[in-house]
């Protein structure tokens, strides 16, 4: 059985469902699965008064937890085309797994939310790519033959990179059925071949 961590950072919750639903297909396909968030680095007084959702119920991540899971599925909200800075800020402190290869082999994956349909879904994904890769992990994506990604008749997230969602200029668009099934199909696929991997 593959133990899998989808590690997530979610300002007003959108991520946060997407990471339920990854969660949710990974196991599916047989998987132990966490689903923790990394901190939020934002003053709380700040942070209340921008309506963000501080009712998560997901444990808080710790870096020294990592090697112990054998895929890890991060999701992250965009900023200018880039993951979070709270995602990045908890990822420059795998410093030290870096350098005992402490993930090397492990399978990583992403998934994000953006406020447009064109709002750095696929650039973000792809900067959260880069550092998987220098922690030599095997990075997984969501393969066309989840068939959701290629319809046109709604507007939508998910590409071959990973699950997206849009959350609209106010936030207020909620992920989509085929976004939250994009999202359970990664977790699925991911699952499955990091069990492949491990065994």
């Amino acid at each position: 059985m593959a133990k899998v961590l989808v590690l997530y950072y979610s300002t007003y919750g959108h991520i946060e469902q997407m990471a339920q639903a990854v969660a949710e297909g990974a196991r599916e396909a047989g998987a132990e699965v966490a689903v923790k968030r990394v901190p939020e680095l934002v003053p709380e007084e700040v942070a209340r008064n921008a309506h963000f959702k501080l009712d998560q119920a997901a444990p808080i991540a710790t870096v020294d937890e990592l090697p112990g899971y054998d895929a890890i599925v991060i999701g992250t909200p965009t900023r200018f085309g880039n993951m979070a800075a709270q995602m990045k800020n908890f990822i420059d402190q795998t410093g030290g797994l870096w350098a005992k290869g402490a993930l090397i082999g492990k399978v990583g994956s992403v998934f994000t939310s953006t406020a447009s349909q064109h709002g750095g879904q696929e650039s973000t994904i792809l900067s959260v790519h880069t550092v998987l890769l220098h922690q030599g992990m095997v990075v997984v994506g969501l393969p066309y033959s989840f068939q959701g990604q290629l319809g046109t008749d709604e507007v939508m997230g998910n590409s071959p990179y990973g699950a997206s969602t849009i959350a609209g200029g106010d936030g207020s668009r909620q992920p989509s059925a085929v976004e939250l099934e994009g999202a359970r199909f990664q977790g699925r696929h991911v699952a499955g071949i990091a069990a492949k991997l491990a065994g």
